[in-house]
């Protein structure tokens, strides 16, 4: 047994269905942002930067990706001898199917991992936020007010507040109620989903709190510890916080970089953000290519016109194209004289000549397929998608799979439709 101050663990199981065609094959934090990095690398960052140097990652859903981008934590400065990252899958034991059952859950199932390392400290995180902080200075503010627990919070509107987990704190910040998801909130003050525990306090109530189905850091673990007397404060957080759990959420952050004024820098020499880097060519831009305001990575090629918009690693634009306010992820191909408008395409994709996404030629309509999803005007289509010569497509699309000119009548795909395969 070692003994750590604080170590870290980084719930990144989750299937991300908000995200829609985005996850059907990869984990929500291995999702592509920025045209560089993947969701995950921002947590990690985030630890590596504030000295934590022991990191535990949960993973379930479509781990593959995750996993070999993870890989030892070369990156991230965490391939340790002794702490380090290490990647935690379910594991089948007595009596126990292994699958991780709530954020909780997936916890209480590496308490061995945990008493390993035997800390005064466990810092829990989400894998699905983007976001710069300094864990250092919540994990003293825990201790110069004696908590028990310490939930990061930030304030919102209060008209969204009804949104979140809110807490309401006295003058002293100690916690005195929660509500989750209120129709009448009492406070603006929202979690953040990231919580510094005392071990013991942590361990105690996972152990106490076993039985529960689904157990949940939200609806049983805090509460639970509320209930018996632990005190809990709110640390509060003042800059740039982004839960990228949605299509537009994540279309949304990804224009902030691009912004005239960043409302999110990826630039600060103080505060790096670190990714698993491939020894690729540079981009090369074509004598008919243009790009305005947008952020482009390493080996692609544009021969097209790209304006206002996020484009990844080994991307090729054709020539006479034109991308608008979209997302291009890595590996994506895109032929001659294409219009893409507010689109967010995965990897590995391939669009032939002449296709039209985002076209404002059809009516406007909602989403038929799962509109809670596909709304805001934006086109998605999933990883490893076709979509064949001369195709149009309209707004608030879905679209995933191999799809041939057959799957489209009339060679459109009307606003609001979705094409899955």
């Amino acid at each position: 047994m070692v003994k750590k101050e604080m170590i870290a663990m980084l719930l990144a199981g989750g299937q991300g269905s908000r995200l829609g065609v985005l996850t059907s094959k990869t984990a929500k934090p291995a999702v592509s942002f920025g045209g560089k990095y993947r969701i995950i690398d921002f947590p990690l960052s985030n630890c590596i930067n504030s000295g934590i140097d022991t990191v535990g990652v949960m993973t379930q859903y479509m781990p593959l990706k995750l996993n070999q981008h993870v890989g030892i934590g070369i990156p991230w400065d965490l391939d340790r001898n002794v702490g380090g990252v290490t990647v935690l899958s379910p594991y089948e034991s007595s009596g126990k199917s292994g699958y991780f059952a709530g954020t909780a859950d997936a916890i209480y199932q590496n308490l061995e991992y945990m008493d390993y390392y035997n800390p005064d400290y466990v810092l829990i995180l989400s894998g699905d936020h983007i976001y710069k902080m300094d864990y250092e200075l919540m994990l003293e503010n825990h201790k110069q007010k004696g908590a028990a627990i310490s939930i990061a919070a930030m304030e919102v509107p209060m008209e969204e507040a009804s949104r979140f987990g809110i807490v309401v704190t006295d003058d002293n910040d100690t916690i005195v109620e929660f509500q989750e998801k209120p129709k009448v909130p009492k406070s603006n003050k929202a979690s953040m989903g990231i919580y510094i525990f005392d071990y013991k306090v942590l361990k105690n109530a996972l152990l106490a709190c076993e039985h529960i189905p689904n157990l949940d850091f939200g609806m049983h673990v805090i509460p639970y510890c509320f209930e018996n007397g632990n005190k809990i404060i709110s640390y509060e957080f003042q800059g740039y916080w982004k839960d990228v759990g949605t299509l537009s959420s994540y279309w949304e952050a990804n224009m902030d970089l691009i912004s005239l004024i960043p409302e999110f820098n990826l630039y600060e020499e103080y505060w790096r953000v670190y990714t698993k880097s491939e020894s690729i060519p540079p981009m090369f831009v074509g004598e008919n290519g243009a790009i305005k305001g947008s952020i482009v990575g390493d080996e692609s090629e544009i021969y097209g016109t790209v304006e206002n918009s996020v484009i990844g690693s080994d991307v090729i634009i054709g020539e006479g194209s034109v991308v608008k306010d979209s997302i291009i992820m890595n590996h994506t191909r895109i032929g001659e004289n294409v219009i893409i408008d507010k689109a967010v395409i995965a990897e590995n994709c391939e669009i032939e000549d002449k296709v039209v996404l985002g076209s404002a030629d059809f009516e406007d309509a909602e989403n038929t397929f799962a509109p809670h999803i596909y709304n805001h005007g934006l086109v998605a289509v999933g990883q490893n998608s076709y979509i064949p010569y001369k195709v149009k497509v309209g707004k608030n699309v879905a679209i995933f799979g191999k799809t041939t000119p057959e799957d489209y009548p009339n060679r459109e795909l009307p606003t609001g439709e979705a094409l899955i395969k």
